[in-house]
């Protein structure tokens, strides 16, 4: 099960490399916008003002999608079909709606398809590579199964 996170991780890297549009990393200043820490607001949305560890859920709205990329400041908002995904640029505003390959990743644990916009999103990289998850309780179990 490791050797597979490893190879999906890797294989994240590797696309973000290939087609990152933005490769700004995100700024102390901004994520300090004085809300609470991991605030939990509606759809799967969190906000915060501190910098996530490797390991901790990010905010959707925080994640290029289609870079599968924290960013750390307040993405593109992209309606599709009805759900909410997010972009760094206007090349992901135009993929988003075009591409079903970038809406959709493969939950690390059960292998399965999972929406990006419903996903629950985990930092799982050095260089902030995201990993989408059907749930909390997948990404909990996917914890155990790798001790």
């Amino acid at each position: 099960m490791i050797k597979q996170f490893n190879k999906i991780a890797m294989m994240v890297l590797a696309a973000i490399v290939l087609i990152s549009c933005n490769n700004e990393r995100p700024k102390e200043t901004d994520v300090m916008s004085g809300i609470p820490a991991q605030t939990k607001v509606a759809d799967n949305h969190v906000t915060g003002n501190s910098t996530p560890q490797k390991g901790d859920q990010v905010p959707n709205n925080l994640v290029c999608m289609v870079n599968d990329a924290y960013m750390g400041k307040q993405q593109l908002e992209v309606p599709h079909d009805g759900k909410m995904y997010y972009g760094c640029c206007e090349m992901c505003k135009e993929r988003i709606p075009n591409d079903a390959a970038v809406r959709a990743a493969i939950d690390p644990h059960s292998l399965k398809s999972v929406d990006k916009a419903h996903a629950y999103i985990v930092l799982i990289g050095d260089h902030d590579e995201v990993a989408y998850f059907e749930s909390k309780d997948n990404y909990e179990a996917f914890l155990q199964s790798a001790k």
